[in-house]
């Protein structure tokens, strides 16, 4: 196939049914059985070094596991020593799918508004601080597919050709594959190794026509209330992904990016999701395992207090505010729509989060993209709206006021002299932003 990435020293395309590992230094994928190395071996190696990079980077480093000494590491491996269980490989999945959550019960914290209920005045007064579990998509008005939808239906929407990240599941490695490879994974009745697809975002795809969010997420979502028409940055576009995942298939735990709130749709199957509320103390646990070199040794779910396990069932919706730290579960094959939104009902959390993207030296790729540029954008929508409340007379929520707040806090924290260099070319240049942090805090001081 033309143009088709090819990968190791062998220089062939990614082939589902063989093992690969990825070199640290260079980022170049390589099967296994072309530079000797074991799939049961892999877990064992922090750091890989291809054949190339060996020459200037010396040899690959293994990870050394806590409490045992260089002599108890080699005397476990000669003896055939038990070895932690990796997150996402076929042991993993079977021990997650026995665990029981008793004492959790999703039921505890969600919330389980008919759609027509579900609405930007109901989130303002009973907040969105909990995850919102809605049975049947009448009232919420969305448009998804009919069940009758097919992954070769969404090669037919979005392209065969269109390139995307593919999650191998038991190695938790994201590697490429045009759709139409994944679509034929998919469809074969002998999997192999489990594949999962969770980032094609569709917006500029013939499928966009057939999907919309949920009315309460386009009414919340910054995107689409205050990303101008004429802006000189590309619009963000994270609002419509397709979710196509085969059983087994498990996303480990993490924060939407940005601190994004994100719906879901179940179109075609189940997914479980391990939900895990964003206190302080757990925010904090969760960036030390983000950190851990054994990550991937460790279900977080054990790390906290309370883990709460929510099955989303065919033709039920979800929707995860912001902040809160989960892992998914697919049971069984699934389709499934979902898509990000930012919005002003959890300001602070929003921009909390960001700040840990930026400790975990969070890459690019798996930020929200142009987030500062919309963080303007929204500094100065608020600042229309406090300005025409107060000429109505009408005094904004509170939460809006402390949102506004923080908000401002960021953007004035961006103008320092010794900062302002590399946020700079991220602010629009319709906006004056030093005439606006300064309005915005008289507007938000008056409101106080």
């Amino acid at each position: 196939m033309a143009g088709e990435p090819v990968y190791c020293v062998c220089r062939l395309p990614y082939d589902v049914t063989r093992f690969m590992i990825e070199c640290d230094v260079c980022k170049d994928w390589f099967h296994g059985s072309c530079v000797d190395v074991e799939e049961s071996a892999a877990a064992s190696i922090d750091l890989y070094h291809c054949p190339n990079c060996v020459k200037h980077h010396g040899p690959s480093v293994m990870r050394r596991r806590r409490n045992q000494s260089s002599k108890q590491q080699e005397a476990g491996a000669g003896l055939g020593g038990s070895k932690p269980v990796q997150t996402g490989s076929s042991i993993f999945i079977k021990e997650l799918r026995s665990r029981m959550f008793p004492s959790n019960s999703a039921d505890d914290v969600l919330l389980k508004p008919h759609g027509s209920q579900l609405t930007l005045q109901y989130l303002e007064q009973a907040g969105f601080e909990t995850p919102i579990l809605v049975a049947k998509k009448d009232g919420l008005g969305m448009m998804v597919p009919p069940t009758s939808f097919t992954v070769s239906d969404v090669e037919q929407y979005v392209g065969s050709e269109r390139l995307i990240d593919v999650i191998d599941v038991p190695r938790q490695a994201s590697v490429k594959m045009t759709l139409g490879e994944f679509v034929q994974y998919y469809n074969s009745p002998n999997h192999g190794q489990v594949m999962n697809v969770i980032s094609l975002e569709f917006s500029n795809t013939r499928l966009s026509a057939l999907v919309e969010p949920p009315e309460v997420v386009r009414n919340l979502s910054w995107v689409e209330n205050y990303w101008p028409l004429d802006s000189q940055f590309p619009t963000p576009h994270v609002d419509k992904y397709c979710l196509m995942g085969v059983k087994d298939s498990y996303t480990d735990f993490h924060i939407d990016f940005g601190g994004t709130s994100v719906w879901y749709h179940v179109l075609k199957g189940e997914k479980i999701f391990y939900l895990i509320k964003p206190t302080n103390a757990n925010l904090a646990l969760y960036e030390r395992w983000s950190l851990s070199s054994n990550q991937n040794e460790m279900f977080f779910g054990d790390q906290v207090d309370k883990c709460y396990r929510c099955t989303v069932k065919q033709g039920q919706t979800l929707l995860i505010p912001t902040g809160w730290i989960h892992g998914v579960l697919t049971p069984v094959d699934c389709i499934a729509f979902g898509g990000n939104f930012l919005h002003n009902l959890n300001i602070g959390m929003q921009l909390r989060v960001s700040e840990m993207e930026k400790r975990l030296k969070t890459a690019d790729l798996f930020s929200f993209p142009n987030f500062e540029t919309l963080l303007w954008y929204t500094g100065r929508s608020l600042l229309e709206t406090f300005r025409e409340l107060r000429a109505r007379g009408n005094q904004p929520p509170a939460y809006l006021t402390q949102g506004a707040k923080a908000l401002n806090s960021t953007l004035r924290s961006w103008m320092r002299k010794e900062v302002l260099g590399d946020h700079e070319p991220d602010i629009p240049d319709d906006i004056n932003y030093g005439q606006l942090t300064k309005d915005l805090a008289k507007e938000i001081r008056i409101a106080e």
